[in-house]
């Protein structure tokens, strides 16, 4: 009988990291989803990364395509920790049109198809196919344990999803037994399940094969001229229909909060309002993901930096933090913050009120600002006395708003809106010019 630790050496994971993630708006322009900062300190890569690390999963290849440089810095700075002398390793699978000289990577199963090279000389049993745009924590090995026991040659992570969410996911009905027996790529109008028609079972696009019957089935698709090379669009449905399809139920490996043993988290941030959401939780007093367990760590590359400090401004008067994350090497002067993420090298000048905002690595928020409900990307400079989320009019016309009425800023839209109402940024030069360094990415 195969134990965890056994399955876990047999098997190897492959990352899918190679999306844009285009509803994600300004914040993919130059950088892949996978790499957007998340939670203060982490990438979104890094909860994929380290699940299969605590899962025993220490044989890792990352799929990389659209604007992947941010992303491959990030993980040969961070993720290098793995021991080759032990066959531990985080291979980068970067598009380079390994098949042919036509095409690069054209879909999900593709990436995969594209690299089985690579793949077959690890000699893996198993193969853990997933996203590496998700937020969540997971036993890996657990689903390959429950893949074991079904005997079938796949098996595809699944949680139950409201109804009105589950149109971007693939969408399933299971028998008794856990066969799948339908399956609808993002379907307009979702099956629901027995009982509940407010509720879809929606897969997690996470997805465990026996690795020969994987090589296996990506050839024949390679060679259907009518495949759209993906798996939910055209692998999964042709399981399913011959009856190999098992679902895995998350609530078996997902790895809980304490004292919070009836909720299961996984987030798909892939739109601003539900990346804003999952921070702000991160925020809250209670989090639905605990990101201080040390059981089940979220690993990822951290700069060298001075702690955070909190300093009275010229007046004397103090810094107010209530319900917030604050990252290493920030300075706060006499401002308050309330239920907000700042990341790394965040400066907040005196006279400052940030609300329900996401503040990443390296900006600025010059004195006498008030942002509410608010996404800084990285390394905005933002100048005196700009007052965001409060008049949904102007910010719509000056930058991104989304349909739940959380503002996106980028330095682009800084820049022109620079253009546009010069006067907001009398003496900008003379005291934005002392900006430390960007971070990359």
């Amino acid at each position: 009988m195969n134990n965890a630790r056994e399955v876990a050496r047999q098997t190897m994971a492959l990352v899918l990291a190679g999306g844009r993630g285009s509803r994600l708006h300004m914040l993919t322009d130059s950088r892949a989803k996978p790499a957007v900062y998340f939670g203060g300190k982490f990438r979104i890569i890094d909860f994929a990364l380290s699940n299969c690390v605590n899962s025993g999963i220490t044989r890792i290849g990352v799929v990389t395509q659209y604007k992947s440089h941010s992303l491959l810095r990030h993980l040969q700075a961070g993720w290098s920790f793995l021991r080759g002398q032990l066959n531990e390793f985080i291979d980068l699978l970067p598009a380079q049109q390994r098949v042919d000289e036509e095409h690069w990577y054209q879909g999900t199963a593709d990436a995969v198809y594209q690299n089985l090279d690579i793949i077959r000389n690890h000699a893996p049993k198993y193969i853990v196919v997933l996203a590496g745009d998700h937020i969540y924590k997971m036993d890996y090995t657990a689903m390959v344990m429950d893949h074991i026991k079904h005997g079938a040659p796949i098996t595809i992570a699944c949680i139950p999803t409201p109804k009105e969410e589950a149109t971007g996911y693939g969408v399933m009905k299971v028998d008794g037994s856990g066969l799948i027996t339908e399956f609808v790529e993002k379907p307009k109008d979702p099956p629901t399940m027995p009982g509940n028609p407010n509720m879809s079972l929606a897969s997690m696009g996470i997805y465990v094969f026996d690795a020969e019957f994987l090589y296996k089935i990506l050839e024949e698709d390679a060679h259907k001229p009518d495949s759209r090379r993906d798996f939910g669009m055209d692998i999964i449905p042709t399981l399913v229909a011959n009856k190999q399809a098992y679902a895995h139920d998350f609530s078996i490996s997902c790895i809980r909060n304490k004292g919070k043993p009836d909720i299961c988290y996984w987030r798909d941030v892939g739109t601003i309002d539900a990346y804003w959401e999952a921070n702000m939780d991160i925020a809250s007093v209670e989090p639905q993901l605990d990101v201080y367990d040390t059981v089940w760590p979220i690993w990822t590359h951290q700069a060298q930096l001075p702690p955070a400090k909190y300093v009275q401004d010229i007046n004397g008067t103090s810094s107010i933090l209530r319900n917030s994350v604050c990252s290493a090497g920030c300075i706060i002067s006499g401002s308050s913050v309330c239920h907000s993420i700042l990341f790394s090298g965040v400066r907040v000048h005196s006279n400052c009120f940030l609300m329900d905002s996401v503040v990443m690595p390296t900006c600025v928020v010059h004195r006498g600002c008030r942002l509410t409900k608010v996404v800084l990307d990285r390394g905005c400079i933002i100048p005196r006395n700009l007052i965001v989320g409060e008049n949904a009019e102007l910010d719509a016309k000056r930058f991104f708003r989304s349909p739940k009425g959380i503002t996106l800023i980028t330095q682009s839209m800084l820049n022109k809106l620079r253009q546009d109402e010069p006067e907001l940024f009398e003496g900008y030069d003379d005291y934005a010019s002392n900006v430390s360094p960007l971070y990359y990415g």
